[in-house]
């Protein structure tokens, strides 16, 4: 017999019993994934060892509902495969994931997705999780993953595998259709019960519910903006040849990344420009600049005002911080500390009458935030502006039209800047945003502000709770979006990232994440700094810039 300890409770079991016969027996649902002790995570087909503190997973959890989507994702292709043909089941393409929704194609001359098509794969998507069918995982020799994918014409795998340093490569199977994947699947298909598919032309929409609600298919978000931001990337990509990470490994390998780094920083420019040009031939004064952490909305203000004063304006840089209240005034959270990131910190009612008085030709008396005091004081010089002069201000709030209510419409041009990432590691497996934001704020922290990755990682889940709340739903009200994110950068930010992680302790809870992130990096190939221009955003997170940041 063994003694575990499960959910906290002590309990005698039998050898050889696996994790997921456990949860069956406790009479668990909908567990994806198991963590034992502080940070090791495990899949449910693993058998249960003596002495182990387990700690079950469902979706609602961050692995288990990265565990759910990632078998989603395994179980339309496998629907595909059936419902399409092999060759469909080898060409549909992940591309975005936007709002509530993963958005797929299909790479194939002369062939798309139908309506016809979005209800055949869901009805065989749901005979699949009714039939409960069983997700085999097994290893093989790298060297033979790559020759396997070879005969299949999947080139895409073996750009990325060949690669890897590990002599082995995981693959997962469902009913005859094979695929590698980055990261844990659930053992059986009858775990995977909510999700819609649809058709949206061009594409084949898979929804899924929210980790907050893991049973729950919401509506569809309506992002088309956003979505129009990650068309353009992903065109750009393509017409790079980087629309996969193989691909960026072999430029790096045949020595072409600098004409690939060049071109990049010279479309960001070329976009700067166009914005510029958008502010001056439609008179606007005053811009707003929004968008989620370590987004580089630093350095886009600095090359915007470069840009602007090529087209003849001279732009303010204004900090909205210092609009804050006092600090005794802000309001608290549900866990009663202050909420420095509600819109309510902010003195709106001065921040809109300062601008109006500006816009008017008058003096103004700027106030400035004491953040050693926690004090609202005012600034020893009035500003002024003159006819030719922009105000840019930078800060979350900015889309929100609950801080710029009074302020003329006219006047206001609206900037929500995101490092959509758009390099996807192959076809099936995409890389989050998220994921690309996490790698950017560990460097820029560690530089800048004397915060290890530890510390980073355990206020992420905080960063992206007030994120939701109050950058995201606000981003379709921008004039323009901006994408700064690079598709060779985490190549170049690795180097900067990998010690930062090796250095999380390993009995810490915040090792699980780090040990992931170093697990992701290590399909890169180095890119050395020395090729990033000194104006580019990514010289905000790892240094050496040309501006003040």
């Amino acid at each position: 017999m063994l003694h575990i300890t499960a959910n906290g409770q002590e309990l005698e079991i039998s050898e050889h019993i696996t994790y997921e016969q456990l949860a069956q027996q406790l009479g668990l649902e909908d567990i994806m994934l198991v963590q034992v002790g502080e940070n090791q995570l495990k899949e449910l087909q693993k058998v249960v060892l003596d002495g182990e503190q387990i700690e079950f997973l469902n979706a609602g959890s961050s692995p288990g509902y990265l565990t759910y989507k990632r078998s989603m994702n395994l179980l339309l292709c496998k629907a595909v495969h059936d419902v399409l043909g092999e060759e469909a089941g080898r060409n549909i393409v992940i591309l975005h994931s936007v709002g509530n929704a993963y958005y797929y194609e299909l790479k194939m001359r002369d062939t798309a997705f139908s309506e016809k098509n979005a209800i055949q794969i869901q009805k065989r998507m749901e005979e699949l999780v009714k039939e409960d069918v069983t997700i085999e995982k097994y290893n093989m020799r790298t060297e033979d993953a790559v020759r396997h994918f070879q005969d299949q014409k999947r080139f895409d795998k073996v750009n990325l595998i060949k690669y890897r340093r590990s002599s082995r490569t995981n693959m997962y199977c469902i009913g005859g259709y094979e695929d590698y994947f980055y990261g844990y699947m659930v053992p059986s298909t009858g775990k995977l019960k909510y999700f819609q598919v649809e058709y949206k032309e061009p594409y084949l929409l898979l929804r899924l519910p929210k980790r907050q609600e893991p049973r729950v298919i919401l509506p569809l978000e309506e992002r088309p903006k956003l979505l129009r931001v990650l068309e353009r990337s992903k065109d750009w990509s393509e017409t790079m040849h980087v629309a996969h990470l193989g691909d960026l490994n072999e430029m790096v390998t045949h020595g072409k990344i600098n004409e690939l780094i060049l071109v990049q920083e010279a479309l960001q420019e070329n976009l700067l420009y166009k914005i510029a040009r958008d502010i001056t031939e439609n008179g606007k004064r005053i811009i707003l600049i929004a968008g989620p952490s370590s987004s580089g909305k630093t350095t886009f203000s600095h090359r915007l005002a470069i840009q602007l004063r090529i087209v003849g304006l001279n732009p303010h840089p204004i900090a909205l911080d210092d609009f804050f209240k006092h600090r005794h005034l802000a309001p608290l959270d549900e866990k009663g500390e202050y909420d420095f990131e509600s819109i309510e910190c902010l003195q709106i009612d001065l921040f809109n009458q300062c601008m109006n008085d500006l816009l008017e030709g008058k003096e103004v008396l700027m106030p400035r935030y004491n953040f050693i005091s926690g004090m609202s004081e005012w600034q020893e010089k009035p500003m002024k502006i003159e006819k030719n002069d922009v105000l840019i201000i930078e800060g979350i709030h900015g889309l929100n039209d609950q801080l710029s209510h009074h302020l003329p419409s006219r006047y206001k041009y609206k900037i929500y800047v995101s490092a959509l990432t758009q390099l996807a590691l192959d076809q099936h497996n995409r890389i989050p945003t998220t994921d690309g934001r996490l790698i950017r704020r560990i460097v820029r922290d560690a530089r800048s502000r004397g915060t290890d990755a530890q510390s980073t990682i355990a206020r992420w889940n905080s960063v992206r709770a007030g994120e939701e709340k109050n950058i995201f739903p606000y981003q379709e009200e921008a004039d323009v979006m901006f994408n700064s994110a690079q598709v060779y950068e985490l190549a170049v930010l690795k180097q900067y990232a990998e010690p930062l992680l090796f250095a999380v302790p390993r009995d810490s809870k915040e090792y699980q994440e780090a040990k992931r992130l170093l697990k992701f990096l290590d399909y890169f190939l180095n890119i050395s700094s020395d090729q990033i221009p000194k104006s580019s955003i990514l010289r905000e997170f790892i240094g050496g810039g040309c501006f003040n940041v």
